[in-house]
């Protein structure tokens, strides 16, 4: 009996042996995961960081006082109402970014840096939002990120907290604003239609003027260049003339110093003289008979009797025959084309 008692008290004595090492085990052996970082504190004052890995600490003596996640964290800012530098309301949120970069600093720089970066994030909005312009809020969304990101570092860096960005989500105005800018947008398409309109209108008349003066240039270039041909034509046709004309003086000339010559001068003249006054009887409806007409028939019958005698002094067969000669007078005056 004595012996069923001692084994049963060894058997609880083992047992409570084994859950007390088990407990100092638990105790004794941390293990920390490969996302996050623990602040170690021995009897309330911090003893130091556990990275990720196996730790030995002592029991009911260490103890593990902040749980941080090393990971990049997102944190949704969450709407509310900003005033414009134009005076316009309009809600905005958005998105920060950061990760904790000093578990020391991020347990007791502050008591809970998530919110603190919420409301930091929220104020520095504002801040930025009343600096701009609505149209500049839409339009400057890149500068504005940039600007809230470096407002909210400056702040959480003895917080042990790195901001690595912001996004602003949505800028909502009102409906007020809303159907206003909806106005604006209107008129302006409108303004941008008639000012492109308006240029098209201008470049075509550009054209059109430009192929006008276009087209009366190479008129003026085409009537200058076809007066330049027909002055050198003319001044070609002029040229043969003269040449032409003093040619036939030449040989006129020299037709005239050989024996005979003046005579068949004489009778050239006389032919277009009669030739003239023809035309004119012709071609007038009163009749003129110059004074001179009546003795035209005498003067040519004259010339011809005496050109005879000059041919025949210049036949070959030597003979002479005696000849009466008679004597023709001739007008003192040659008939001339003046008179008329």
């Amino acid at each position: 009996m004595r012996r069923k008692d001692n084994g049963a008290a060894m058997l609880l004595a083992f047992t409570i042996f084994a859950i007390i090492l088990i407990f100092l085990g638990y105790n004794l052996l941390i293990i920390v995961p490969m996302r996050e970082n623990y602040t170690l504190e021995r009897l309330g004052n911090f003893r130091g960081i556990l990275k990720p890995g196996l730790h030995i600490v002592v029991p009911f003596i260490d103890r593990i006082a902040y749980q941080h996640d090393i990971r990049e964290q997102v944190i949704d800012i969450p709407s509310q109402s900003c005033i414009t530098k134009d005076n316009i309301r309009v809600d905005v949120d958005g998105l920060v970014y950061l990760k904790v970069v000093d578990a020391k600093r991020a347990s007791y720089g502050i008591g809970d840096y998530i919110t603190a970066s919420i409301n930091l994030a929220q104020t520095t909005m504002r801040s930025e939002i009343g600096k701009l312009t609505l149209s500049q809020t839409f339009a400057e969304r890149e500068n504005l990120n940039e600007s809230i990101v470096t407002e909210i570092d400056k702040a959480s860096d003895p917080w042990g907290v790195k901001v690595l960005s912001y996004e602003v989500k949505n800028i909502s105005p009102s409906k007020g604003v809303v159907h206003t800018l909806e106005k604006q947008m209107e008129a302006e398409r409108q303004r941008r239609a008639e000012v492109i309109l308006a240029s098209a209108e201008r470049e075509s008349q550009i054209l059109v003027s430009e192929g006008y003066r276009q087209e009366a240039i190479n008129h003026s270039e085409g009537e200058k260049q076809r007066r330049i041909n027909e002055a050198k034509g003319r001044a070609r046709e002029i040229s043969a003339v003269a040449d032409a004309t003093a040619q036939g003086v030449k040989m006129v000339a020299a037709a005239i110093q050989k024996p005979g010559g003046d005579l068949a001068v004489k009778m050239k003249l006389t032919e277009q003289f009669v030739k003239k006054v023809e035309n004119i009887i012709k071609n007038s409806s009163v009749s003129v008979f110059p004074v001179e007409l009546a003795t035209l028939k005498g003067a040519v019958d004259s010339l011809m009797k005496k050109s005879k005698p000059s041919r025949a002094s210049h036949q070959g067969n030597g003979q002479s025959h005696p000849r009466q000669e008679q004597q023709y007078s001739v007008p003192s005056n040659p008939p001339s084309l003046g008179g008329f």
